[in-house]
């Protein structure tokens, strides 16, 4: 399902309970210098990670303070995050003159501990090449690093290496629990473009080598993936970004089934299997 951008004031984009991804949540919430913003979620775990600015992050008494260092876009600077445990009552202060702060979450019953992810505490990866089309980066915010600390939430920011290309290729698909071939995970994206007028498409094929659906994605989409191999690509001379969100339905352990008609080309991308490994 894509989501055109639009002024959501603050309110969730996809809130708990999604009929179309319901181990997501995701909200954007943008403020100026002094705002405070408060969020509890019964039955989802969050991570806070802003966009631009710097927010104060204060969860049931425990403080992380100046958290986020980008200035005009996702571009400018590494991402920072704060994890907060499910139903943990929250409170966002704007301390950069403005903020645009994602918001993301996973369907997890169990409480953990707070803690903050600085920018030192990012784990990279940089797969695929320019001769095939698919050279990105990403950087896990909640990964490989972060695993015992949390329930079912990934968070990653991914990036397009160059301009134009690929990226979730060769397709895959996560949305059915049968180990050890595949996890059900629900993913939800939020794509930026540089220069901002850029865009790209969004494929989500339900079925191997049968036609499936295609979204005009531009700065701000939001796309939420139920089931499907979904690749996705930016046209020529523009970057892409895009947020995110994977929330698992019985483990937080990635598991990818690559679509049979491509799977063969895992073995021609250089670095995917390393990739692959950091979903965990």
């Amino acid at each position: 399902m894509h989501i055109a951008p639009f002024d959501n004031q603050n309110v969730p984009i996809v809130d708990a309970g999604s009929s179309v991804v319901p181990l997501n949540y995701f909200n954007i919430v943008k403020m100026k210098k002094g705002d405070v913003f408060e969020y509890q979620v019964q039955g989802y775990e969050t991570c806070i990670v802003p966009a631009t600015g710097t927010v104060d992050v204060e969860i049931e008494g425990v403080r992380f303070d100046a958290v986020g260092n980008r200035g005009e876009d996702v571009w400018d600077g590494e991402p920072e995050g704060v994890y907060a445990p499910t139903g943990a009552k929250v409170t966002l202060s704007c301390v950069s003159d403005e903020t645009e702060t994602f918001i993301a979450g996973a369907k997890y019953d169990k409480v953990l501990e707070p803690f903050d992810v600085r920018a030192d505490g990012i784990d990279l990866v940089q797969y695929g090449s320019d001769d095939t089309m698919t050279h990105r980066k990403i950087k896990h915010i909640l990964g490989q690093k972060q695993h015992g600390k949390v329930g079912r939430l990934l968070v990653s920011e991914l990036y397009t290496v160059g301009a134009g290309g690929w990226s979730g290729f060769p397709s895959h698909k996560h949305d059915t629990d049968r180990l050890p071939d595949e996890t059900r995970h629900d993913e939800t994206y939020n794509f930026r473009f540089r220069p901002n007028w850029g865009s790209g498409l969004q494929m989500l094929q339900r079925e191997d080598n049968t036609p499936g659906d295609a979204y005009h994605i531009v700065d701000g989409s939001t796309i939420c993936i139920d089931n499907g191999y979904h690749p996705c690509c930016v046209l020529p001379g523009y970057e892409m970004y895009y947020f995110t969100i994977l929330g698992g339905l019985s483990q937080r352990s990635l598991v990818q089934y690559f679509q049979p008609t491509h799977a063969y080309q895992v073995e021609t991308i250089p670095g995917i299997k390393d990739m692959v490994a950091k979903f965990k």
